[in-house]
């Protein structure tokens, strides 16, 4: 039986059932928002939902490709290697939040190799309907502050580069202590500023300066440039790594830790005390 509470069917191969740091310090209040307010994009932080979801409503069917130019190749191998380092075994049900395209839920399937045991769930419905999972992962809409999943039934939970798009940090890592049983994981992946400045002035000139360049040949006449250069700021003024942690902690996770690849793919794992 499901431990889905709604789902729906969209034509798709799985079964439907400025810098952070002038902004945020480690001494001001923790913020719900996992970044202030880009106004350069939408009017209000009330506007902010409406405006990222119809974003990537109109860039589903490019997302595919813009994740492999953002991540010149290695997102798939990152991804992999992140959930078995963070605990992911067979024999586990598998929670993906933000889910896209499900590049995050098939790299789960290839570790357990079971797709029924791996729910995928996204706000988006565009998103769910150009996703490419292997048949027998669940698909369902829901956000990450409003997991359509009973509670105390995931072992593994993972998020792949969502977290700067969700509107609540606190609600959702509450969410997500919700729906994991005791003893469950967690483990979300996201791109982080480097900390020496030189490879900041690399990451910026290749995400803001030549990407959305590429995304406008890759996709012409799209929303992909744009989605590009959000997608650089959002990294620019995320939180930093340490509120992040301490928001999983204040929800009740323990042994919150954070592990750095390259300087940039950071992989949050925490557990729910059993």
């Amino acid at each position: 039986m499901s431990f889905l509470a709604s789902v729906r069917t969209p034509e798709a191969s799985g079964t439907l059932i400025g810098l952070a740091s002038d902004f945020w310090t480690d001494q001001t209040p923790m913020r719900s928002a996992p970044h202030p307010p880009l106004l350069s994009y939408y009017k209000s932080e009330e506007d902010r939902g409406a405006w990222v979801h119809g974003l990537f409503n109109r860039t589903a069917s490019h997302y595919d490709r813009l994740e492999a130019l953002v991540g010149l190749g290695m997102g798939s191998w990152f991804r992999e290697v992140s959930l078995r380092d963070a605990g992911l075994v067979p024999g586990m049900k598998v929670l993906d939040v933000g889910t896209g395209t499900g590049l995050l839920a098939s790299a789960a399937v290839r570790i357990i190799g079971d797709a029924s045991a791996v729910t995928a769930v996204d706000p988006s419905a565009p998103m769910l309907e150009h996703a490419k999972v292997p048949a027998g992962v669940s698909l369902a809409t829901g956000s990450a502050e409003e997991l359509p999943v009973a509670a105390s039934c995931i072992d593994f939970l993972c998020m792949g580069y969502a977290l700067r798009h969700i509107s609540d940090l606190s609600a959702a890592f509450t969410e997500f202590h919700r729906v994991v049983r005791p003893g469950g994981h967690v483990c979300i992946l996201e791109l982080t500023l480097p900390r020496r400045a030189m490879a900041r002035m690399i990451l910026k000139t290749w995400l803001h300066g030549l990407v959305p360049k590429i995304a406008a040949l890759v996709a012409p006449r799209s929303d992909a440039p744009l989605l590009m250069r959000y997608y650089w700021d959002t990294i620019a003024a995320c939180v930093p790594p340490a509120t992040i942690m301490r928001t999983l902690a204040e929800a009740g996770f323990v042994g919150v830790e954070r592990r750095v690849n390259l300087a940039i793919f950071s992989s949050y794992r925490a557990r729910k005390p059993l």
